[in-house]
């Protein structure tokens, strides 16, 4: 479930490297700081223009429950029926329905809620490595509402604040080798 298989355009077949990827979010907390977390289990295809430096086809399945704040007893709680319901909603589905301009528009699926999404992309290149294997790097970054997804949870501090924001960051920063 882990690796993730990219197949470019003349059929060259990629996979992540892990060492050098990050699925992550980050989420303002008391509106005084920002908590980041990563997801560590995931999947999906990828067909990439390597001459155009676009997208033909981005898809992605995320294990919920692979979330990791770092914080054990905070994960837990996004687990649980509060936030993801990972027992119900295993996983977060992304599948991209077009790029243009540096865009990639997609259906994000969350807690069983499904959104139009719009995630900027920015390909950082296709190079030969010291094995001279062939790796491209990119970067997607968007912003969604938590609520939009049904991920409902919140709590009023003293002072009159939210404990959780509802603007979530995403950003994944992907790199991947030619298997």
């Amino acid at each position: 479930f882990i690796s993730l298989v990219f197949s470019l355009a003349h059929a060259k077949e990629f996979v992540i490297d892990n060492t050098h990827t990050n699925v992550g979010f980050s989420i303002k907390h008391m509106m005084i700081s920002n908590v980041k977390g990563n997801f560590n289990t995931y999947a999906g295809e990828i067909d990439f223009d390597v001459d155009k430096k676009l997208f033909n086809k981005l898809s992605a399945k995320i294990d919920a429950s692979s979330i990791d704040t770092g914080i054990a007893k905070r994960d837990d709680h996004l687990r649980s029926a509060d936030f993801f319901d990972v027992a119900q909603f295993k996983t977060i589905d992304f599948m991209m329905t077009s790029m243009k301009e540096g865009k990639v528009y997609g259906k994000l699926t969350i807690h069983g809620v499904t959104k139009e999404i719009v995630l900027d992309a920015k390909v950082h290149g296709v190079i030969k490595d010291f094995q001279g294997k062939q790796r491209v790097g990119f970067t997607l970054e968007g912003k969604i509402n938590r609520k939009d997804f049904g991920l409902n949870w919140s709590a009023v501090t003293e002072a009159g604040g939210i404990v959780v924001s509802d603007d979530v960051k995403l950003v994944m920063n992907v790199e991947v080798v030619k298997g």
